[in-house]
């Protein structure tokens, strides 16, 4: 996961720190990192448990399996019972960040925000957050109704911008790219299942494991035979 995170941070140009860069600590390298780290740590008490048949390393494995679960299931709940709540704020969100850090001057670069957005609009061909006319009046271009080329459906210079004898509107996208993105997301539903009931497993596969090898250590001491060699005892 470390590892993951890392090449992410480095060679991976888009994520949601991207998109949003008010919240740039949500990106997906940042997560991938921090799960990255809490992995390495529960590891090192389970190894090390096991290793030194120690069992206060490995209770303290098994509590922060629990407590991994229990922070999983908690925030899976909280995300399905606040759905809606999370959809409108991440629509505001994206709509504040097109408001205030899109420009034009960037547009082209890989990895800007700005390069983002119109990766975005022309991949799933659509044009603002909700509709097109979140682009109207942006600080990027104030007491202008118009959007970026990359809401046109066939892509020219200047085809975001309206002018007094044409209308462009019939040549951009009309819906949003948050419904657009809403719709991606649900097509990999059963990507994110699977995923989700590997870990269930590998963490309920971990719990046992540590419980019998507690209960195994705690025998072996109990008996004649761990004592003999006990060299506080002799």
């Amino acid at each position: 996961m470390l590892g993951a995170g890392l090449w992410m941070r480095f060679n991976y140009s888009y994520d949601y720190g991207t998109l949003v860069p008010q919240h740039s600590y949500a990106s997906s390298d940042v997560v991938v990192l921090a799960t990255g780290c809490v992995t390495f740590v529960v590891a090192f008490f389970g190894c090390c448990g096991a290793w030194f048949q120690s069992r206060c390393l490995l209770i303290t494995y098994f509590s922060l399996v629990i407590l991994v679960f229990l922070a999983e299931f908690m925030l899976g709940t909280l995300a399905f019972v606040f759905k809606d709540q999370v959809g409108t704020n991440m629509k505001s969100q994206l709509l504040y960040g097109i408001t205030e850090h899109y420009t034009d001057e960037n547009m082209h670069e890989s990895g800007t925000f700005s390069n983002f957005w119109d990766y975005i609009q022309t991949n799933f061909q659509c044009c603002g957050v909700d509709k097109y006319y979140d682009w109207y009046n942006i600080k990027a271009w104030p007491n202008e109704e118009r959007v970026p080329d990359s809401c046109c459906r066939n892509r020219e210079r200047y085809c975001g911008k309206q002018y007094e004898n044409e209308d462009f509107q019939q040549n951009w996208y009309k819906d949003g790219c948050a419904y657009a993105i809403q719709m991606w997301l649900v097509q990999r539903l059963h990507f994110v299942g699977t995923v989700g009931l590997v870990i269930g497993f590998l963490q309920l596969f971990g719990l046992i494991a540590s419980m019998i090898l507690f209960c195994t250590v705690r025998h072996k001491r109990s008996t004649h035979t761990y004592k003999s060699y006990d060299t506080t005892t002799t």
